[in-house]
């Protein structure tokens, strides 16, 4: 089984994509082969509403990456999408891609049944992961696909979701009583953010082995 994860941030290899190697460490040391796309590497153009796919399961633009990507979504059991928020929703590059997945969707769902994941981060402790989490998982929920939650059902709730943020606390201003931010040098750094990677990661496992067994 493949755990392919998909980080649409517009910056490779920084916090988004710690979250995402997180759950793919865990997973990949446990057999599972993994795979992180970072979205920046890749072309892919804007949905042009031609509605091809509405006749055929195909896009009618073939001169991207996007065939490709789509070909290794539909090779892994588990798809893992990390975004950071941008004005309270995912990127615009994230939001091309799954628009450009519409061909996947609309005459028959090519991806039912395969798992997903959701990993989103923020600068502020409350900059929108919620919001954004959310529309990760209308994505999936849209193509019939089942949402892996993050809860140990036999320990405490921690969080929703692995929603990273960069906020450590506030100090008072040196000049006047404005109040400063105190940043986190990386997500790593989140101890909640990488237990809830750890937590996700599990219950992946646990899923995929379930699924192995029946």
């Amino acid at each position: 089984m493949k755990a392919l994860a998909i980080n649409g941030s517009h910056r490779k290899g920084r916090n988004t994509a710690i979250l995402l190697k997180a759950i793919l460490d865990y997973l990949n040391e446990n057999g599972v082969i993994t795979e992180l796309v970072e979205l920046p590497d890749y072309t892919i153009k804007y949905c042009i509403a031609c509605n091809k796919c509405l006749f055929e399961s195909k896009c009618s633009i073939e001169d991207d990456d996007m065939n490709m990507l789509a070909s290794k979504m539909m090779e892994a059991g588990v798809i893992i999408i990390g975004s950071p928020v941008y004005n309270g929703n995912v990127t615009s590059m994230l939001k091309t891609f799954m628009d450009r997945t519409r061909w996947m969707h609309m005459k028959q769902e090519m991806l039912a049944g395969k798992l997903g994941a959701i990993v989103t981060v923020a600068g502020l402790r409350n900059g929108g992961q919620e919001f954004t989490h959310e529309a990760i998982e209308r994505f999936f929920a849209s193509r019939h696909m089942q949402v892996v939650p993050v809860r140990d059902p036999e320990s405490n709730i921690f969080n929703m979701g692995v929603m990273g943020t960069l906020f450590e606390s506030l100090r008072d201003s040196e000049k006047g009583n404005k109040a400063k931010i105190i940043w986190k040098k990386s997500v790593k750094d989140d101890k909640l953010a990488m237990l809830t990677c750890q937590l996700l990661a599990k219950n992946i496992l646990d899923e995929l082995k379930n699924r192995a067994g029946r």
